[in-house]
């Protein structure tokens, strides 16, 4: 019986997708910030990172191209691309040295949480974690992930993800919330099926829309990302 209901569980997230034509978008072209919207602040792109050994929450860059990493002092503004998107599947390989915190945010407001830290302070803050929203104060419905599949700071990690936007009917009213339809951290399944009822904190806006944009947070640490790919998709 457990068997069966891993194979129907399985099965129903794979129904949920409908045949797409769409070829994935790279993000970052390797050389510099084009398709990001301006301000872009301190964001470069560099040829390697590497964790300084005698301070290893600082990151040491290698001039070049192909990586893109939030500036040399590991603190800039947020880097918010031009294109809009709404069902995506997306692919995020990312780097942080010690205790360093960024996010990846889908249509600029729900986040995917990447920090190291041992302790969390709520669910959803853990690296993985789908980060809570803002209630007055308070910081709620945050989504821990189902285990904790990230590696040592200072080495590349991913994300793989599958996102359907919110629904909206004529009016603009909104019919359904946004989900986290899977994600999988280095290979592993952390979540799936996940509802969100409305942003999460710190994105572009508090309100929903039927498209936008993909954020990379780069105010709180340093961090480097590389093969940003998404693919437009259509889930029921």
């Amino acid at each position: 019986m457990i068997y069966k209901t891993k194979f129907f569980a399985a099965a129903a997230t794979l129904l949920c997708l409908i045949q797409t034509t769409s070829t994935a978008k790279e993000l970052f072209n390797g050389k510099d910030v084009t398709g990001w919207r301006k301000p872009t602040g301190e964001w470069m792109s560099a040829k390697d990172v590497a964790m300084d050994l005698s301070d290893p929450e600082k990151m040491i860059i290698t001039p070049g191209e192909g990586l893109l990493v939030n500036g040399a002092q590991g603190k800039t503004v947020n880097l918010v691309s031009t294109s809009e998107f709404a069902d995506v599947e997306a692919h995020v390989e990312f780097w942080f040295p010690k205790n360093s915190n960024s996010g990846v945010y889908l249509m600029g407001r729900y986040e995917i949480q990447i920090y190291d830290v041992e302790k969390p302070n709520y669910p959803g803050q853990e690296c993985g974690g789908i980060y809570g929203r803002a209630v007055g104060d308070d910081t709620v419905e945050g989504h821990s992930p189902r285990m904790n599949a990230s590696k040592p700071p200072g080495q590349w990690q991913s994300f793989d993800i599958t996102f359907r936007a919110p629904r909206f009917d004529a009016d603009g009213k909104k019919i359904a919330n946004a989900k986290m339809v899977k994600v999988v951290h280095n290979g592993k399944v952390i979540h799936e099926n996940v509802e969100l009822n409305g942003p999460t904190r710190s994105g572009i806006a508090t309100n929903e829309k039927p498209t936008g944009p993909i954020m990379l947070q780069g105010n709180h640490g340093p961090v480097a990302f590389r093969n940003l790919r998404i693919k437009t998709i259509e889930l029921k």
